[in-house]
């Protein structure tokens, strides 16, 4: 897997690049595992604009991603290795014994016809899922639970990759990849390596009209708005704003803390997240 640089055929193929797929080894998703996913255009149930810069872009199904990994002790054979267009990373196709087919996140390192599992006394090889309290220290982990039984939620984008510090009482230090050190109760599930598609991060779109493909639509200046529209808004002439850079909605955004003070998990974070 490596980057492929367009040739300047065009200003909009001059920069752009794009992973090769050498890893893709089946480009049709399987059809028991997709569902529709419908458009929002960023806005709720009363047509109001909640999430801004959303709308268009190309027509896709949803993958249905087994992050629970609750098949104990049942070998899978890793069918195939696709595409998702809802995410960053890969997925890989299991073809568990019983018959059962499933979605996972492809860590780095996945091929075709590997077996992987999931339960308690499992070996802690790469695509395997176990309790926190039996991976041994040290070992790279994603797709963390955060809550026992309902799925991972941490570490789940391309590239992205923790790290299992060490067992206190019954929780788990670890080690995030924005630098938090974290912890975690030790029934909590987690699969073992890294995330694969690494060269996600290096990809370059080169040209507008790739976001909007993506459903990406473009971004306007704060203080290039009317004051009824942002915060930064207004003013005579071109106006600096006058305030801390912030959002529609008044949220920082610039390194300001936006982090409740008194939130219930604060006593799980060992070190903050480093800057």
């Amino acid at each position: 897997m490596g980057i492929v640089y367009y040739k300047p055929t065009s200003p909009g193929r001059r920069f752009g690049s794009e992973v090769d797929f050498s890893d893709i080894t089946k480009t049709e998703p399987e059809k028991s595992l997709i569902e529709p996913l419908r458009k929002t255009g960023g806005r709720n149930t009363e047509g109001k604009i909640t999430a801004e810069h959303i709308g268009g872009g190309s027509r896709r199904h949803y993958r249905i991603i087994d992050f629970k990994r609750n098949k104990d002790n049942i070998p899978a054979k890793v069918a195939a290795v696709e595409y998702d267009p809802n995410r960053s990373a890969r997925i890989a196709l299991l073809h568990y014994k019983d018959g059962e087919k499933r979605y996972i996140l492809a860590p780095d390192g996945l091929k075709v016809g590997q077996i992987v599992m999931s339960g308690e006394k499992v070996e802690p090889a790469v695509g395997n899922c176990m309790p926190l309290k039996n991976i041994p220290m040290g070992m790279d982990v994603h797709s963390i639970e955060l809550s026992v039984g309902r799925g991972g939620q941490l570490v789940r984008s391309a590239g992205g990759v923790a790290k299992l510090l060490a067992k206190e009482g019954n929780y788990a230090n670890i080690v995030l990849p924005s630098g938090e050190i974290r912890k975690v109760f030790w029934e909590c599930r987690a699969t073992i390596g890294q995330v694969g598609n690494l060269d996600h991060n290096n990809i370059t779109i080169g040209k507008a009209g790739r976001s909007r493909w993506m459903g990406i639509r473009p971004r306007v200046r704060g203080n290039a708005m009317n004051p009824i529209a942002h915060p930064m808004g207004g003013g005579e002439g071109r106006a600096h704003g006058g305030r801390h850079p912030c959002s529609r909605t008044g949220l920082l955004s610039k390194g300001g803390k936006t982090r409740k003070r008194r939130s219930i998990t604060t006593k799980y974070i060992i070190r903050k997240r480093q800057k």
